[in-house]
This record gives structure tokens, sequence and C-alpha cells, in this order.
């Protein structure tokens, strides 16, 4: 089984949430994203989601906007993004990571190297799974196919808006867990609607076995606890990204961590509280 199914099999067994932030390489400073990455697993983090930098997220809001442009004006690009993951598996081999990014890198990738030059890197690399956000289903299915093929799970999106059909289709092609879209917008939105969230998920779980996740809109610890109690996972990487703007390798380290530590207190709460 991947490492995924396993860490969310363990922490369902201890009645607990998983907790994914997402982070863009070389941001808030080159060099840093390893370190970043195990000091985020330190303080609770269960899975990592790393973006893919690219010049037009067009799914995302200033904060990710920004992270992606610093990323590559640092010098980043998907070679390097897999690099990183190399680097953190020599002292991690538990820990999910979960790419995050867009179609465009990817392409670019294969077209340099050759066709399913990608899904073999990251597999070598030791990346987990795979979410592409401007991927539909009905051109999704050559990548799948390819993750697949080397053992990774293919995370797909859905949103308030997806149709029943469409989660049904979702239900038979995404493995490792499905990304629930917590709002209509970009992420980093400064509202979120609780009562839509619950809605979105009810219907998901109708169709859809997968442990579900829960990003886009969170902001506070507060919020994150009241979705991990809805939920499986909470997903945070705006409010994380704008916590590291302008810091320091060894700031960063520490406003990182420390957020974990305070989400992680919260989403166990929600354990104590079912208990």
């Amino acid at each position: 089984m991947s490492r995924l199914h396993d860490t969310f099999q363990a922490l369902r067994r201890d009645g607990r949430k998983a907790l994914i932030p997402y982070i863009t390489p070389a941001y808030p400073c080159p060099g840093v994203t390893p370190a970043l990455m195990h000091a985020m697993v330190q303080a609770g983090a269960d899975v990592i989601e790393l973006g893919m930098p690219f010049s037009d997220p067009s799914a995302d809001g200033p904060a990710i906007q920004e992270a992606n442009e610093q990323s590559l004006a640092n010098g980043m690009n998907l070679p390097q993004v897999l690099a990183i993951v190399e680097e953190f598996r020599r002292r991690d081999q538990r820990t999910p990571v979960v790419l995050m990014g867009y179609a465009n890198p990817i392409e670019q990738y294969d077209q340099h190297a050759r066709a399913g030059a990608f899904a073999a890197d990251a597999d070598r690399a030791g990346v987990d799974g795979v979410l592409v956000v401007d991927y539909p289903l009905e051109v999704s299915a050559e990548l799948s196919r390819e993750l697949q093929r080397h053992g990774m799970d293919m995370i797909l999106l859905l949103t308030p808006a997806t149709s029943d059909e469409r989660i049904r289709l979702i239900a038979e092609r995404a493995s490792g867990y499905a990304y629930c879209v917590s709002v209509k917008g970009v992420t980093g939105v400064r509202s979120l609607d609780l009562d839509q969230v619950r809605h979105t998920l009810r219907r998901a779980r109708r169709h859809i076995s997968l442990p579900l996740g829960v990003g886009f809109g969170i902001r506070d610890a507060a919020t994150a606890q009241a979705v991990a109690q809805m939920s499986d996972a909470v997903i945070v990487g705006s409010w994380l990204l704008e916590t590291l703007r302008g810091k320091t390798a060894e700031q960063a380290l520490q406003a990182a961590g420390a957020l974990i530590q305070n989400l992680r207190r919260h989403l166990d709460a929600t354990k104590a509280s079912a208990s």
C-alpha cells in the first residue's frame, strides 16, 4: 500500500485528522525547503503538499501567486522540486509528499525528456501523489495511468459546484485522498461557509470512500478545528505562506513550526471532544 493509504489508516485508527500544509519551494528564501518540510513534520504535519512553481497559477490567490513568482525568481523549476523531495527522503521515508500545481510544468518536463518521464522521475525521487489543478477529468487519464504504474496516487479536486455525476467519476479515478475545495473562488479567500463545506462533504461521501481533505480558505485555528470535525484532513496553504513572507530561513522554520504545532493541538482537540 502507499504511504498516503498507510498514513490515513493510522490516523483513522487513532481517531485523529490529517494536517496537510502546502508550501512553495524556495519560499520565502532559497535553500530552506527541505528543512522546512522536516520542521513541519516534527511539529505535527502528516502529509506535505509541495508546489510545482508556475508563472500563471490561475486557481490561486495573491499569497500563492506571490510565492510562485518568488520561487521562479529564485531559479526553482520542476527538476529542482524533485531534487528537494529526494533530499527530504534521505531523512524521512515515512511522511507522504504530494506535488500540487498545474499541467504546464509537467507537460514541458515530458516534452524535454520523454513521454512518462515526469511520473518515473517523481517516483524515483520519493513522491507519493500528484494533484494537477487545471487537468479536467477528460484529459487526466494518461497521467493517472502513468502515476498508477509507478505506485503513486492521483489526487483529484471537487468543488461546491461539482455535480453528483462528476463526483461519481472522481470516485472512480481518484486515489490517496480527494481534495474538497471549500469555497467558490481562488485560494486564500477571507471567509469560509462551514454549512457549504458540510453540504459538499455530505454529497461527496455518497460516492467517495477515500479520505476527504478540505482546503482553500482555512485561515485560523478555530476554522481548522471546525473543518476537522467534518472531514478527514485539513489543508492549509495561503495562511502558512503569508506567515512565512519576508522571513529568513531561521525565522521561517520557527514560524512554520509554531503554526503547525498550534493547528495540531486544535485538530487533536476534536479527538478529545469526540471521546
